[in-house]
C-alpha cells in the first residue's frame, strides 16, 4: 500500500534508475473528472474524497537495463511526467501516467514499447542559487510546453509527511496498458528524502494536454534530491470482473 517504505521487494531488476532533483506538484480534482480518463480495470485511489494529479519534473541521473551499464544517451537527461493515483482490479494501489516526456529518442521508443506513454521533448534543468528551473516543450506542431521554477526549503519532519504527503509520494508500482491488457510494474527504492519548496513560477500545458481542466489553485509543492530505484518484472493484471 502507499506509504514511506516499499510494500514489496524487487528481486528481478528489469531497469535501475537514479531519479535526481525531483519536484512534486499536486492538485486535487473531483473523482469523476479523473475517473473518466482511466482505462477499464483502474479506479481512482482517492484521499479524503478527492483525486490527485501530479506534475513531476526531474533529472534521470541514469537508466540501466538490468544490472548492466546505462546505454548510450541514458544518463543525465530531464524528464517530466503527469500522473494520478489508482487502484487496479485486485485493489493494489499504484500510479497511472497520462504522459512522460524526455529527450533521448531510444529511451522513448523502448518505454513506449513497454506500454508507457512517452514523448520526445526539448528539455532543460538549470540552477541559479537555490532556485531550480525546469523547462520543456514536446516535439511537434502545437505541442504542449511546461515551465516550473521552485526554491527548495526545509527538510520535512516525520509529522509533516504523514497522511497526504506519504499517500502522494510513497507509491511502489505503476500500471501500463500494452496489447490491450493491463500490467502492473513493481518499483522499490529508499524512502524519499523530502523538503518543503516554494513555487516561484509555473506555466504548464501538460496537465490540460492530458484531458484535465486547467488547475485553478496553487499546487502542493515538495522537492527531493532523489533516490535510486529498482523496477521489477511487469505482471499481468487479473480481469476487471475477476
Amino acid at each position: 500500500m502507499a506509504g514511506r517504505v516499499p510494500q514489496h521487494r524487487v528481486r528481478v531488476v528489469t531497469t535501475a534508475h537514479h531519479w535526481e532533483s525531483l519536484t512534486f506538484l499536486h492538485w486535487s480534482y473531483p473523482i469523476d473528472v479523473v475517473a473518466r480518463l482511466l482505462p477499464a480495470g483502474l479506479q481512482v485511489d482517492a484521499f479524503q474524497g478527492l483525486a490527485w494529479i501530479g506534475l513531476t519534473p526531474f533529472v534521470m541521473g541514469y537508466a540501466r537495463v538490468g544490472l548492466g551499464p546505462a546505454p548510450p544517451g541514458w544518463r543525465g537527461f530531464p524528464e517530466t511526467n503527469v500522473r494520478t493515483y489508482v487502484r487496479g482490479p485486485d485493489g493494489r494501489d499504484g500510479l497511472w501516467f497520462f504522459s512522460l516526456d524526455c529527450t533521448p529518442a531510444s529511451f522513448v521508443l523502448a518505454l513506449r514499447a513497454a506500454g508507457l506513454p512517452y514523448f520526445r521533448a526539448q528539455m532543460s534543468v538549470d540552477r541559479a542559487g537555490e532556485s531550480i528551473d525546469y523547462r520543456m516543450r514536446r516535439l511537434g506542431r502545437d505541442a504542449p510546453a511546461s515551465r516550473v521554477r521552485i526554491s527548495p526549503g526545509a527538510v520535512l519532519e516525520d509529522g509533516e509527511r504523514a497522511g497526504l504527503v506519504d499517500f502522494l509520494t510513497g507509491r511502489w508500482g505503476a500500471y501500463a496498458r500494452r496489447a490491450g491488457h493491463l500490467w502492473y510494474v513493481p518499483v522499490a527504492h529508499e524512502p524519499w528524502p523530502l523538503r518543503q519548496a516554494t513555487l516561484d513560477e509555473l506555466d504548464d500545458e501538460l496537465v490540460a494536454a492530458a484531458g484535465l481542466p486547467v488547475p485553478d489553485a496553487r499546487p502542493l509543492v515538495h522537492f527531493s534530491p532523489g533516490v535510486r530505484a529498482r523496477v521489477g518484472m511487469p505482471r499481468p493484471c487479473p480481469p476487471a470482473n475477476g
